[in-house]
C-alpha cells in the first residue's frame, strides 16, 4: 500500500510541475481578450455526456463541477483520472480559412474516502488560453488603406493561460443529502503584443505595444446533491453548486512604443499596477440526473454566470452575461456481463447550447455543439501498481462558435478529441493471504 502511495503522488506532483506552465496551443482571434478562451471543463466521463455533471455521482469516477459528488467514492478505494486532449479549430469568414491543432493536457485528479461517505480529491485543469497568432498586410487594395500612410503589416501575438489546482472535499449529511467544498488555487500570466511595422522600415516611425497580466487567488465552490433511491433500482439526483465571485490579485503592466529601425525614440503610454484587481462573478450551476443504477443515466445541467459584472485590466467592454444548457445519457448494455465484452463498455452522448462570454461589436458570440463517448473497462491494468480495475474513457466533441452578426467576426468550427485513463482500486484492505 505505501509504495502505491509513493508512486501515485510522485507522478501526480511530477505531472503538475510540468503542467502549471504548459497552455494550449489552438490559435484563435477570440482568445485575445478577457482571460482568454475558456477551457471546457470536466472528466471525459462527464463531457461526453454533453458536459453535464452537476448531478451525477459515481464511486468510480470524480465530478468535480459539484463537490458534493466526492461523497460517493467507495470507501478503501482510490481513483486516479489522467486525460490528453487533442484539439482542432477550423475558422471560416468571407475572405480567408485557416486551422489549427494541439494536443495538450487537460486534467489530472485524484480522489480516495477518508470515512464512509466523507471523500477527498485533488486536481490540476487549466481554466483558459490566451494563445493567438494573427497576421495581415494592409496594401493598396486594402479598403483600409490610407495613402497618407502606406503599406504596413499588423501583428498580433498572445501566449499564457490560467490554471486551477483544487482540493476538494465531499461529505454525506444524510442519508440523501449531500455537501461539498473545492478550495482552487487560480495561478496563470497572459501576455500580448500589438506591432504595426509600415513598408518604408528605414525611415518610418513603427508602432509596438506590449500588454501583460499576471493573475493569481483563492476562490470556493460550494456544492449539495440529494438523491432518490427509487424502486427497481431507478434513482433521481439534484445538484446545485456555486463557484464564489472573487477579486483576484493582480500585476497588470502595458507598454507602447514608438520607434524606428535603429533607436527607441518615444513611449506613447506606461502603465505598471501592482495592485490591480480582476474581478471574476460567481457561477450558479443546477443540474438533475435519472437512471438505472449500472444501466443507463440521462443527466441535465443549466449554467448562469453574469460575465458582464467582469472587471478585467485591459479588456473592459467585451464580456457578457452566459446562460448555458448541457445534456446527456449514458446507457451500458451489461456491466456485468461474463461473455460479452461489448456489453460492458459504456456508451455516451451528449449536447450543450448558450453563449461565449465575449461580445464584440456589440454581437454576443454563441456555441452549440454535440458529443459522443466511451467508457471501455479495463482489469490489471499494470502489475506493478496492481490495480484493480480502470476505464479508459473517449470522447468526441463538435462546438460551432457562431461569430454572424458582423463582417469582421467569423464562424469557429471546433472539434475535440479525448483520451482519459481513470484507474480505480481498493486500498487500505489487509490481507488474509501473502
Amino acid at each position: 500500500m505505501q509504495n502505491k502511495f509513493l508512486i501515485f503522488f510522485s507522478v501526480f506532483f511530477f505531472l503538475v510541475g510540468i503542467n502549471v506552465s504548459g497552455q494550449k496551443l489552438i490559435n484563435t482571434p477570440y482568445s485575445r481578450f478577457n482571460i482568454g478562451s475558456l477551457e471546457t471543463q470536466g472528466s471525459f466521463k462527464s463531457l461526453g455526456m454533453g458536459g453535464s455533471g452537476v448531478a451525477l455521482r459515481d464511486n468510480n469516477s470524480i465530478f468535480f463541477s459539484n463537490p458534493a459528488s466526492y461523497s460517493s467514492l467507495d470507501t478503501n478505494s482510490f481513483v486516479f483520472d489522467f486525460g490528453l486532449d487533442y484539439g482542432r479549430n477550423i475558422m471560416s469568414g468571407s475572405t480567408a480559412n485557416y486551422k489549427s491543432e494541439d494536443l495538450n493536457f487537460h486534467h489530472l485528479i485524484i480522489g480516495f474516502p477518508i470515512a464512509k461517505g466523507f471523500g477527498v480529491t485533488a486536481g490540476i485543469v487549466p481554466v483558459s488560453s490566451g494563445y493567438y497568432s494573427i497576421s495581415s498586410e494592409v496594401t493598396k487594395n486594402d479598403p483600409l488603406y490610407d495613402p497618407n500612410i502606406g503599406t504596413y503589416t499588423v501583428d498580433h501575438l498572445g501566449n499564457g493561460g490560467i490554471t486551477k489546482f483544487f482540493l476538494g472535499a465531499g461529505l454525506k449529511v444524510t442519508k440523501d443529502l449531500s455537501a461539498g467544498l473545492n478550495l482552487s488555487f487560480f495561478s496563470g500570466t497572459l501576455t500580448r503584443t500589438n506591432q504595426f511595422v509600415f513598408d518604408d522600415y528605414l525611415t518610418s516611425f513603427h508602432n509596438n505595444s506590449q500588454e501583460k497580466i499576471e493573475i493569481k487567488g483563492v476562490n470556493l465552490d460550494f456544492g449539495l446533491q440529494y438523491t432518490l433511491n427509487l424502486k427497481n433500482d431507478y434513482f433521481l439526483n439534484i445538484g446545485a453548486a456555486l463557484t464564489t465571485s472573487k477579486n483576484f490579485s493582480t500585476n497588470y503592466h502595458q507598454l507602447s512604443l514608438k520607434y524606428t529601425a535603429f533607436s527607441i525614440q518615444d513611449t506613447i503610454t506606461y502603465t505598471n499596477d501592482d495592485k490591480a484587481k480582476t474581478f471574476i462573478p460567481a457561477s450558479v450551476r443546477m443540474g438533475i440526473a435519472f437512471g438505472k443504477k449500472n444501466k443507463f443515466t440521462t443527466s441535465l445541467d443549466y449554467t448562469s454566470t453574469n460575465w458582464s459584472d467582469s472587471k478585467i485590466p485591459g479588456s473592459s467592454g467585451y464580456a457578457a452575461d452566459t446562460r448555458n444548457i448541457n445534456f446527456g445519457l449514458e446507457y451500458i448494455p451489461d456491466k456485468f456481463s461474463n461473455f460479452s465484452f461489448i456489453n460492458k463498455i459504456e456508451y455516451r452522448i451528449g449536447a450543450h447550447t448558450g453563449d461565449n462570454y465575449l461580445i464584440l461589436n456589440g454581437k454576443q458570440i454563441k456555441e452549440y455543439g454535440a458529443s459522443i463517448g466511451l467508457g471501455i473497462p479495463v482489469k490489471h491494468a499494470t502489475t506493478v501498481t496492481n490495480f484493480s480495475w480502470g476505464t479508459i474513457n473517449l470522447y468526441f466533441d463538435y462546438t460551432r462558435r457562431n461569430g454572424t452578426g458582423s463582417s469582421s467576426l467569423r464562424y469557429e468550427n471546433y472539434i475535440t478529441a479525448g483520451l482519459s485513463l481513470n484507474l480505480y482500486d481498493y486500498w487500505f484492505i489487509k490481507r488474509k493471504y501473502d
